[in-house]
């Protein structure tokens, strides 16, 4: 990313692949933003090494802020925030609302599950065959990055509508 002249924002954590992304980026000279809940932050649950840190009042302005300062998700392997996280993002891009690059990064055949339960989801109606189109698959950093400057050049096409 830093080499791509590219700024990391991630929720600030201080540990796992968010802060091994953060230490990353800010190795090679870039710059690391978190946005983190207050309550987070008075937990110590920051990573202080950022180049910058937005406090929010509650983890739904984080969500809230994310999406407005981001201009592409790249979704890493993770826990219940993570799926929660990614989700919304894919609904916020379904309907329009945060049109924007979203890619799952499939370390290992990590999303393979999620992926085939959206699809079922799809397959049984509860989604439009087009909204396969909301996320990405990615099996290396390196193809997560070259997927979001591709789609970045593009317009983005909303899918049909849910109803």
């Amino acid at each position: 990313m830093a080499q791509r002249g590219w700024s990391c924002l991630n929720g600030a954590g201080s540990e796992g692949l968010m802060r091994a992304v953060s230490d990353g980026v800010l190795d090679a000279g870039g710059e690391a933003i978190g946005v983190i809940p207050q309550f987070m932050i008075d937990n110590g649950w920051h990573y202080n090494r950022l180049s910058n840190i937005i406090a929010t009042e509650n983890m739904h302005d984080r969500k809230h802020t994310l999406a407005q300062m981001s201009q592409a998700v790249i979704a890493l392997p993770g826990g219940c925030g993570t799926m929660e996280e990614l989700l919304e993002a894919i609904t916020w891009r379904q309907l329009n609302l945060a049109p924007k690059p979203i890619v799952l990064l499939n370390t290992l055949g990590y999303y393979d599950n999620l992926e085939a339960m959206l699809n079922h989801a799809i397959d049984h109606g509860f989604m439009k065959a087009s909204h396969n189109r909301l996320w990405r698959m990615a099996q290396t950093p390196i193809e997560a990055l070259e997927i979001v400057e591709q789609e970045l050049t593009q317009a983005i096409i909303p899918v049909e509508s849910k109803y």
